[in-house]
């Protein structure tokens, strides 16, 4: 059966995000009796409220971590990137996950000002879903709209539009059916969520210090997560806010490998978590 412990990026399934975690966590040790318990770095949304993250903090506990360290996204993301945080210089991080879109204005080992909306991939997905279900009468799974969305999906017009062939249950007839889609569809199908993660950055930018906002101004808005990837997205942004857009190429792991740098120099980076177990 599958299943989804974590949703708009907070546990839903305690149980199950434990199992998870057990099972993570017997692959990076290598699986031994005689194994430490290991020390871990979780990543969660900065909107994330102090009860999410003693969630949080309790699953890896109980999943057999020894000490337990949590992050907020866009730092570990900016971290990942190689950005200077400990620097005075305001760099803006807009992470585009799959369970929510972080954007933080991040200097000095801190998160400056930050807007958090629980709107990522998956609702991105789900809009597809419900576009299909209600121009076509086409059922069609989450995984088939990600595949949609990766294919044909845009949030700026394209040169040349594209087209894809989907399939998918018909409701009336209760049969199979292929039916065929083009990107300008599918962009207006995705128009909601990506609206509401401009606005986000429009929210953070209003209430970033005049300082800070000339460093933002003179080196531009960074955009990661697997989100960031979707076509004339950083375009889109571009035109709504005026300032130059950069997607970082390795979007979908920089928040991992933030995570893993962290780890490898707790020491440095101590001043930058945001709650650790006990």
């Amino acid at each position: 059966v599958a299943m989804r412990p974590l949703k708009d990026g907070v546990i839903s399934d305690h149980e199950m995000t434990v199992r998870m975690l057990q099972a993570l966590f017997r692959q990076a040790s290598k699986s031994s009796v005689f194994t430490p318990k290991p020390r871990v770095v979780i990543c969660v949304p900065s909107g994330v409220t102090e009860v999410e993250e003693r969630t949080v903090i309790n699953a890896a506990i109980e999943a057999g971590a020894r000490r337990v360290y949590l992050i907020e996204e866009p730092m570990a993301a900016a971290i990942g990137m190689g950005i200077p945080v400990e620097d005075p210089v305001g760099n803006m991080i807009v992470d585009i996950g799959g369970g929510t879109s972080d954007i933080a204005v991040i200097a000095l080992n801190g998160t400056v000002c930050n807007a958090s909306v629980r709107v990522g991939g998956d609702e991105m997905d789900e809009a597809i879903v419900r576009y299909l279900r209600t121009m076509y009468n086409l059922c069609v799974g989450d995984s088939t709209a990600e595949q949609i969305k990766i294919q044909i999906g845009s949030a700026s017009p394209l040169e040349e539009e594209l087209t894809m062939d989907v399939k998918g249950h018909d409701f009336l007839a209760g049969m199979p059916r292929t039916t065929t889609i083009n990107s300008a569809e599918i962009r207006e199908a995705l128009n909601e969520p990506v609206t509401a993660i401009i606005e986000a950055v429009k929210q953070a930018l209003s209430i970033t210090p005049p300082e800070l906002s000339a460093d933002i101004y003179d080196k531009g808005i960074i955009m990661t997560g697997g989100g960031s990837q979707l076509r004339g997205f950083d375009e889109r942004i571009r035109k709504e806010t005026g300032l130059s857009v950069n997607v970082i190429d390795e979007a979908l792991i920089c928040v991992c490998k933030g995570a893993a740098r962290i780890l490898e120099d707790l020491d440095k980076y101590r001043p930058v978590l945001i709650a650790s177990s006990n």
